[in-house]
């Protein structure tokens, strides 16, 4: 199972300079970024501040913990303190949020309504999102990783996978943490148990996708290295099959959405 090492200095100069040149060839002032709390925000946002640009980061509690929200100002007043161009908002979705349910039919179906709420929430951040970028003519900055934009498709389609530029989606959970600790990103948001705070619970991405990322990172490195399930045992084998059943269906998120091509046959001559 191969998978070459990155130079964190290197990689993260690189990161910068792109975010900065790609913003430049844009024409636009900066960015705007979702904070919640958890590494891959923390490391975006700050990798999106040291380009110089202005950065504004937006705060979007629905029924949020407390941990989260404490862990989100906690990084914001750490860039505040690093970078005199960050700037910051809070958002409140969660009556927003209210209105939406009250609006639409309900379901008996606990889970499915719970998933589908989840999903909404992430759409509504979206749509906040691109808001703020409108008004201060900036871009969106997403915050997926490679397991979760690539991998397992662990986002929402038009939610937080809703962005304009995807600074760390090449790099593994393992990768963004060390540049997070290279970054001196607060130990609490670096140790802290990734989650998505979409369910308004303490439910983790393991307990999502029954598999921690180091767990999942070792998976995409023997799947992409074509390593078949039946040569493995125990729990590798368990978690190599999960990365590749969330890999196939997942592939609607992952690929571009397909278009009906009308076929020559069909046009009149």
């Amino acid at each position: 199972m191969t998978h070459k090492k990155i130079d964190i200095q290197k990689t993260t100069e690189y990161i910068v300079n792109w975010l900065r040149e790609y913003a430049n060839n844009a024409g636009v002032k900066g960015y705007v970024i979702g904070i919640s709390g958890g590494i891959d925000s923390a490391v975006t946002s700050t990798l999106c501040a040291m380009t110089g640009l202005p950065l504004l980061c937006v705060e979007m509690p629905i029924h949020q913990a407390d941990n989260q929200v404490s862990r989100g100002k906690e990084h914001i007043q750490f860039l505040k303190e690093n970078f005199r161009q960050v700037s910051s908002t809070i958002a409140d979705l969660t009556p927003t949020f209210e209105t939406f349910k009250n609006a639409v039919p309900s379901s008996n179906e606990e889970a499915l309504l719970n998933l589908t709420l989840a999903n909404t929430r992430a759409r509504l951040r979206m749509t906040t999102l691109y808001y703020y970028a409108g008004l201060h003519r900036s871009l969106v900055a997403g915050t997926g990783n490679k397991i979760e934009d690539f991998g397992v498709g662990f986002f929402t389609k038009y939610g937080d996978g809703g962005v304009d530029i995807s600074p760390i989606a090449d790099l593994m959970k393992s990768e963004v943490r060390a540049i997070g600790e290279y970054l001196n990103i607060p130990s609490s948001i670096i140790k802290a148990k990734p989650t998505d705070g979409l369910f308004g619970d303490d439910r983790s991405d393991e307990d999502q996708l029954g598999a921690s990322y180091d767990e999942l990172e070792r998976a995409m490195i023997a799947f992409d290295n074509g390593i078949s399930i039946e040569t493995l045992s125990g729990r590798e084998k368990e978690v190599l099959a999960i990365y590749t059943r969330l890999n196939r269906i997942n592939q609607h998120k992952v690929n571009p959405i397909p278009v009906c091509t009308i076929p020559d046959s069909c046009k009149l001559i």
